[in-house]
């Protein structure tokens, strides 16, 4: 009987195993275990033995849960880096003007022309639409097929995204990786990775519809910059909770040096009030740059820091309603991004100017020296952008950088989040 039993403890599952208070005050488990072997008389030898068991049990079940943490953590920055990647690609995408080439969408993909008959139906298509008949009613065969790609792979990296989060998602969901508000979170991950596909297609619709380009105010074929913005928001809230969460699982933010008064706690927490405040601005700054490219405005007025000789354009309130001005007029959309570009640098400087004055979390005082060096990078390739009339690889740069900077600031607030409140 006794060598059942111990058979059976080597196999027996985790849940079988109380933890060693369990063991020590429940004196009913221990005569119960006697009981299935009666010759049997040492109850100490057994209760160690399911001490030792246990305890080892209790470790590797620690463990365990530490492990898969890190493997959550690990997949939500992947999904991050791969938003990442779809937001480059995407603003190259609309920089070498290949977002229209393709007409259709289809949920799991469109088909991909294998022959020349099929490219020449394809071309078919596009030359429908507004931006073969207004803009390039000249385009080759050849020409179309580069911005197709361009197009088609951007699609395709975008659905590659949903199987890299829903697939292990549903994985970890069915394995119970997930706590009760992890779960919370990754259906709002899902919702929004959705919302950022149909989206995406909407905005591309816009750019297909004759009828808004009729006016000499929208002659020129493109998708509507209000899609084009709401589009980029996606990506970014979508981006910025998947670095937020990924760091909770794998870079835990460290507390505040241990005896901080409460003068100084309350500094921290107005210095962390400031952190959020430039994330915002950088957050809001970018989403500007959506309208920007939407609109083709960093065309318009390439000098700095004066445009066309003047601080303020004449032609800043040339629309009416004056309202339209801000999301329509050109001039007014870039004077609003070089105003918001440039205070976010004032913000940030600032900011890392009052970091060396506050008791702040050990690592909150590299992400903020690393926020300020990227906010004077950006605005210097912003300048650029403007100065050499938006060519692709530094536009490119660019946007790229708004996302980097952002990366930063998530992982500054990310630093500042456990500072604890004061008491009333």
């Amino acid at each position: 009987m006794w060598k059942i039993f111990a058979n059976a403890t080597r196999v027996a599952p985790r849940s079988f195993w109380p933890n060693e208070s369990t063991i020590r005050s429940h004196s009913t488990f221990i005569k119960n275990c006697q009981l299935m072997n009666p010759k049997f008389k040492s109850r100490s030898i057994l209760q160690n033995l399911l001490l030792k068991r246990g305890t080892t049990v209790a470790v590797e079940a620690q463990s365990a849960p530490l492990r898969s943490q890190k493997v959550i953590g690990y997949w939500l920055l992947g999904c991050g880096g791969m938003v990442f990647g779809a937001v480059v690609l995407g603003g190259v995408t609309r920089l070498t003007e290949s977002g229209l080439s393709m007409v259709t969408w289809k949920l799991l993909g469109e088909h991909r022309p294998r022959n020349q008959s099929e490219w020449e139906e394809e071309f078919k298509k596009y030359q429908q639409f507004p931006e073969f008949q207004l803009k390039n009613k000249n385009m080759k065969l050849e020409e179309f097929k580069w911005i197709w790609w361009m197009e088609y792979l951007h699609r395709q990296w975008g659905r590659t995204i949903g199987a890299a989060f829903f697939l292990p998602a549903i994985f970890f969901w069915t394995r119970g990786y997930f706590a009760k508000a992890m779960k919370f979170r990754v259906a709002v991950f899902g919702t929004l990775l959705g919302g950022q596909g149909l989206m995406g297609w909407y905005m591309v619709r816009s750019g297909l519809e004759a009828e808004r380009f009729q006016g000499p105010e929208s002659s020129e074929p493109r998708v509507s910059q209000y899609r084009l913005a709401a589009h980029l928001s996606l990506a970014l809230i979508l981006y910025t909770l998947f670095i937020w969460n990924g760091l909770d699982k794998i870079m835990p933010a460290q507390n505040m040096p241990q005896g901080a008064s409460v003068a100084v706690i309350k500094q921290a927490r107005k210095f962390r009030m400031l952190a959020h405040s430039c994330k915002g601005l950088v957050f809001l700054t970018a989403l500007s740059g959506a309208f920007v490219a939407g609109l083709d405005a960093g065309l318009v007025y390439n000098s700095f820091p004066k445009m066309a000789d003047k601080w303020i354009p004449d032609d800043i309130l040339a629309f009416s309603p004056a309202l339209r001005n801000f999301t329509e007029n050109p001039t007014t959309v870039q004077f609003d991004h070089r105003v918001l570009g440039t205070s976010t640098l004032v913000a940030i400087t600032g900011m890392w100017l009052l970091a060396h004055r506050r008791t702040l979390p050990p690592r909150a005082y590299r992400a903020t020296t690393a926020v300020a060096a990227m906010a004077w990078f950006q605005v210097i390739l912003g300048i650029t952008t403007l100065l050499t009339y938006v060519p692709v690889p530094i536009a490119a740069s660019h946007q790229s950088g708004s996302l980097v900077l952002l990366s930063l600031a998530v992982w500054l607030t990310h630093e500042l989040k456990l500072i604890p409140k004061i008491p009333k």
